[in-house]
């Protein structure tokens, strides 16, 4: 079927040629094969394809045959995907091609040169992955909820926009529309830096004393969580989008420059209020994430729960706070240093939380405010 013939109809009917079945390209696979949408898997490590078929992400490339895919999707590392786009538009040329790479002007820019046929071509970018890698990794619900950004070309055509739309609705993705350079600009600011900060505190950690790292609480964790990414794809993403990158960097270094200053001199006439006008700026700056569900920003109110560490603790709290009539907003876990007793950290609408106390409390719970 050729891929400008269900436009109208709002979501894919296949076949879906997926071109690398790493963790992306294995997760669209097992998403769209969970619609119903006939899936078919290249990849050029045999293994990494024999994994992805067996967990049933599609079936071997060689069983489409003569068919006519509706649309190839590359999920190929970046520094080949501009190579793999341009052979897929040859090689089908009924086909609406898609990659997924992390970075988009630098592909463009490549296809152009190339000569590809931009008009069956769209850059996407779903916002979806984990810190584990691989098809043994993948997870049909991946994408769900998660931003999912198409940079069409001035080239490209309604009809191939349209696919590459249903694609992302089809996987249950919120879609956004840049252009190649605005999300690029974007990513280092929302992705590719906080790789670099997370990777560069994380490294200061090497060598030192494990009963110094026993201190280490869920501050610690969170900001070094994402350091557990992969060197490999992470050198060519940064490499791919170094001018964005190096941009935020330097007002970074500014700032690292300025709180230097000011430590260096912690009790000279204005030091503390500089510290204080830094931690004021990161707060104004954290307050502009967006809240739940994309909304603006919600102030919640967090309290601590003490749980004995053994198994359906948590599944009994969440039930019972559920009975309470109070909808939890966010959840961390931790664990009490020396004692066999965890640590759950929720929050709530402020004007839930003396009530949720008060209710946990009378059914016995230890509650920390």
């Amino acid at each position: 079927m050729s891929a400008f013939k269900s436009q109208g109809r709002g979501h894919l009917d296949g076949p879906v040629v997926v071109i690398g079945t790493g963790l992306l390209g294995t997760s669209i696979g097992l998403g769209l094969r969970g619609r119903g949408v006939p899936v078919f898997l290249s990849d050029p490590s045999p293994t990494n394809q024999a994994v992805a078929v067996d967990i049933g992400a599609g079936r071997p490339l060689p069983e489409l045959g003569s068919g006519k895919p509706q649309l190839v999707v590359v999920a190929a590392p970046p520094d080949v995907t501009a190579d793999v786009v341009c052979q897929s538009l040859a090689d089908y040329p009924d086909a609406v091609v898609v990659d997924i790479a992390s970075v988009k002007s630098d592909i463009l820019s490549r296809l152009r040169g190339l000569g590809a046929d931009l008009s069956r071509y769209v850059g996407t970018h779903p916002m979806a992955g984990r810190e584990k890698s691989g098809p043994v990794a993948a997870r049909g619900e991946l994408f769900t909820s998660m931003p999912w950004v198409l940079c069409p070309s001035e080239e490209t055509s309604g009809p191939a926009l349209q696919v590459a739309r249903s694609l992302a609705s089809d996987l249950g993705a919120v879609v956004s529309q840049f252009s190649a350079d605005e999300h690029d600009e974007a990513v280092a600011l929302v992705s590719h830096l906080p790789q670099i900060m997370s990777s560069l505190l994380a490294s200061r950690l090497q060598g030192t004393p494990l009963h110094a790292l026993s201190l280490a609480g869920n501050g610690l964790r969170d900001v070094t969580r994402i350091a557990a990414s992969d060197p490999k794809l992470w050198v060519q993403i940064l490499g791919s989008n170094a001018a964005k990158v190096v941009q935020i960097l330097y007002g970074v270094r500014e700032d690292l420059n300025r709180l230097i200053a000011t430590l260096e001199q912690p009790t000279a006439p204005g030091a503390r209020l500089d510290l204080a006008q830094l931690i004021s700026e990161g707060n104004a700056g954290q307050a502009r994430i967006p809240g739940k569900h994309g909304g603006p920003p919600q102030a919640y109110s967090w309290l601590t729960i003490l749980v004995d560490d053994k198994p359906g603790q948590i599944a009994q709290l969440l039930t019972e706070i559920g009975e309470i009539g109070v909808n939890v907003e966010d959840l961390r876990l931790d664990h009490s240093s020396g004692q066999n007793v965890g640590m759950v950290e929720l929050s709530v609408l402020p004007s839930k939380h003396d009530h949720l106390i008060e209710a946990l409390n009378d059914r016995g719970w230890r509650v920390l405010q």
